[in-house]
């Protein structure tokens, strides 16, 4: 052995340093570069090896995979749907640089998913680099330990007792759209309202004064920066360059650092977002020193101030509680104004729906519904609600990346991409794994042969429901408001909100649509809406009559 050392050319510890020091930069570049590539592809090797062995489509592009097939579509729901169709209810997609997708449209999986996002799945770079492009280090980007303690912060500020306390903020929002209204019509000779900024503004004014004490004003003409950019948010497309960087910023997050105008505007409404949080939070902090010893105020503000205290039992750093207003701010304007957008349209193109709706609503006059009767006592109002959330969830699907190797149970089997029969799958740390919310509310599968059409009845009767749309385990059986940890915190709120101003305008207002041939597509801005085609903007001129 001592001989076959010795044979062995002899380095010194100086001529090691030597060769090291002679390297060029460019040298060192490529060997890192080398190094990097060498463990991206032996992390994808694991990958493939470690998971289960999917059917799915083909790789449409040696690139991108179908990557850019699927987002650069408008309605990915129908896509999964054919894949679904094709492949069995658990399926690999080819992703960007030789990444796979696999879409869960299981319901077992799917709660399993849910139930362990804080825990087992996580945000890829990208998406977190966005989100906190738009809202900072918020609830939503937290796991562990620090989810649970940030929600539980929050959560008094969603009980009944306090969206009972906001209802009628939402009643002074709904009628200062009336008045409003009223007045266009007028002085109008078409009777045509362009319906959707409006609800953008009330839903902005609604969760500003509800939940922050801040009116912005929108409702009685006053600017402001933050309406301003959501605005530009909306009528703004993604470009061709935003999508690639998306898909590229899978494998090279970097690229997200580059000068790309969607994200120049989402800086800018974070920047909006945050000069009114800090006015708030400074604001409030001053009315709290007024406050009696002991009186405590639960509106969402009042629990962010307090958790923002030194010594708070669920402490919140300053910046946590500037993520969180803004985070709030952004859902809370963005959803509501895009449900209330869709379930005006469908009203518009349903007329038996909406004189249905406004019988049962017209025992109400010269009074509003009470918060107990928004949630209890008019079963064709909610039925209409749950329809449109069913049909229109604003969030179209939830996409994470598992932070560890996961197995994920199966109601029913699949066939692996070798034929073999699968009780379960198995997918790898760093695998996408994505729930369409839109195709699981949508789908013949779960929700009959009627599934696509817009029909509140089947709500009426719970037993009525399909038996496999039982087996999701959202609220009221839809992943509109996700499920397990994450469900949305302010749920409530948003359906209280919903169903107050939507009571109110049908029962001051008739709703068609503004051509009787006018068709309705997705528009994407922000999350996706409703528009009339033809239309430049994100607009929805509908046909308004004062009753």
């Amino acid at each position: 052995m001592s001989s076959i050392l010795d044979s062995l050319p002899q380095v010194s510890v100086d001529s090691l340093q030597e060769a090291v020091l002679s390297l060029r930069p460019l040298n060192v570049a490529a060997i890192s570069v080398g190094v990097w590539l060498l463990l991206k592809v032996a992390r994808t090797a694991r990958r493939r090896l470690a998971s289960t062995r999917l059917r799915g489509p083909p790789r449409a592009d040696l690139f991108f995979g179908q990557g850019r097939y699927v987002e650069e579509s408008k309605d990915t729901a129908s896509i999964y749907e054919a894949w679904e169709h094709e492949y069995g209810s658990v399926f690999s997609i080819p992703w960007t640089l030789g990444m796979t997708k696999v879409v869960l449209c299981d319901p077992k999986a799917v709660t399993h998913f849910y139930q362990y996002e804080t825990t087992r799945y996580d945000k890829s770079k990208v998406n977190k680099h966005l989100t906190r492009n738009l809202a900072g280090d918020s609830v939503i980007l937290a796991i562990g330990d620090d989810h649970k303690r940030q929600r539980k912060a929050m959560t008094p500020a969603f009980s009944n007792a306090s969206i009972r306390n906001v209802t009628s903020t939402f009643y002074d929002s709904a009628y200062k759209v009336v008045e409003a209204w009223s007045s266009i019509l007028e002085s109008s000779n078409d009777n045509i309202i362009e319906v959707q900024g409006w609800m953008s503004r009330v839903s902005l004014d609604s969760i500003g004064v509800a939940g922050f004490s801040h009116d912005f004003g929108t409702l009685d003409g006053k600017y402001s920066k933050v309406a301003d950019v959501f605005e530009r948010f909306q009528s703004t497309k993604p470009g061709v360059f935003f999508n690639i960087s998306i898909l590229i910023g899978l494998v090279f997050p970097a690229i997200m650092k580059l000068p790309i105008a969607r994200l120049a505007l989402a800086k800018e409404l974070n920047g909006a977002l945050s000069v009114v949080a800090k006015d708030l939070i400074e604001r409030m902090r001053q009315e709290k020193a007024g406050l009696a010893e002991g009186q405590s105020d639960n509106s969402v503000i009042g629990l962010l101030i307090k958790a923002g205290s030194p010594g708070a039992e669920l402490y919140m750093s300053e910046d946590e509680v500037l993520s969180q207003i803004k985070l709030l701010l952004v859902a809370g304007y963005e959803t509501t104004s895009i449900s209330l957008s869709w379930a005006l349209t469908e009203l518009a193109k349903n007329k038996d729906v909406q004189t249905k709706l406004r019988e049962e609503l017209s025992q109400f006059v010269g009074k509003d519904p009470t918060y107990e009767q928004l949630n209890n006592g008019l079963p064709y109002l909610d039925a209409v609600v749950l329809e449109t959330l069913r049909i229109h969830a604003p969030v179209p699907e939830t996409t994470r990346l598992a932070a560890e190797d996961d197995v994920i149970p199966l109601s029913e089997p699949i066939k692996d991409a070798s034929g073999t029969p699968r009780d379960h799958i198995v997918v790898a740390e760093g695998t996408q794994v994505t729930v369409s919310i839109h195709f699981v509310n949508r789908s013949e599968k779960f929700w009959g042969p009627d599934a696509k059409q817009f029909k509140p009845e089947r709500w009426l009767n719970p037993d009525g429901l399909e038996s496999r749309a039982k087996e999701i385990q959202g609220h009221k059986h839809l992943l509109t408001f996700a499920d397990g940890p994450r469900m949305c915190l302010g749920k409530a709120f948003a359906l209280s909100e919903f169903k107050a101003v939507l009571s109110t305008l049908v029962r001051n207002f008739e709703f068609d649509m503004r051509d009787a041939k006018a068709e309705v597509e997705i528009a994407r801005g922000l999350l996706p809406r409703p528009r009339i085609v033809g239309e430049q903007k994100v607009d929805l001129p509908l046909r308004v009559t004062r009753l």
